[in-house]
């Protein structure tokens, strides 16, 4: 592992994943994993989903969630509603042994931002990781389909980008609405970051997501974006 001394946060942050997983081993090796990936990374580890959703509202900072699709304690699709729906802003990739193409597609349209199957190599992190964080959606079809090549998931209507600037903030996340809020104020991510309490890594994300989502590609275009749309973000 001669690059994993100089894998960081894409902001140069230390990063920090909550691991859900009711199998000790499993969590145990996606830890050392991650752990040999990224330099002050931090793990945050949940053996049901109760306990999950439950560090996902108490743990500060979360960079991402690796979540299990078939818990013990938790149906495979309502528990991941309920996983994502605590995850909040949080990105969740589902890391799973199922092999259904259909249930890897039904995943990403519920919400979940990249699958990673139980049987691919270890090396598949290094793709699906940096992918997500930057706030792509990583869907790799398992091995024993296409050999672990990305597969299309097509999405619903309603997942089509919005077409006006005041539809696009509108659809905004409170946490980013909040995020373009300070930016406006001319604060950097940093600041941001620290006026929220969490990773500069996580504002990045952020950033990306609101920006996708206006069709813009960097902060001026945000600012004339959201003033276009003549919505106050002011609380």
């Amino acid at each position: 592992m001669d690059q994993a001394s100089d894998r960081r946060g894409l902001s140069g942050a230390p990063l920090k994943f909550l691991i859900v997983d009711d199998h000790a081993l499993v969590r145990y090796g996606l830890s050392l994993a991650l752990q040999q990936r990224y330099e002050d990374v931090a793990i945050v580890e949940a053996g049901s989903l109760a306990d999950a959703t439950r560090k996902a509202h108490s743990e500060p900072g979360l960079t991402a969630i690796l979540y299990d699709l078939q818990m013990g304690d938790a149906d495979e699709h309502s528990g991941l509603a309920e996983m994502l729906e605590a995850a909040g802003d949080v990105p969740v990739i589902v890391v799973s042994g199922v092999t259904d193409g259909n249930v890897i597609a039904s995943c990403i349209r519920a919400g979940a931002r990249g699958f990673v199957h139980k049987g691919c190599d270890g090396t598949v992190l290094d793709q699906a990781l940096p992918i997500v964080l930057e706030g792509g959606i990583f869907a790799p079809a398992p091995p024993a389909v296409r050999g672990g090549t990305p597969i299309r998931i097509p999405l619903p209507a309603s997942a089509t980008p919005v077409r006006t600037e005041g539809d696009a903030v509108n659809s905004l996340t409170d946490r980013q609405r909040e995020v373009l809020r300070l930016l406006l104020e001319g604060q950097s991510n940093k600041e941001i970051a620290r006026a929220l309490g969490v990773l500069e890594g996580t504002i990045k994300v952020h950033l990306r997501t609101v920006m996708q989502r206006l069709g813009v590609r960097n902060r001026t275009q945000l600012a004339l974006a959201t003033m276009k749309s003549g919505i106050k973000l002011s609380s």
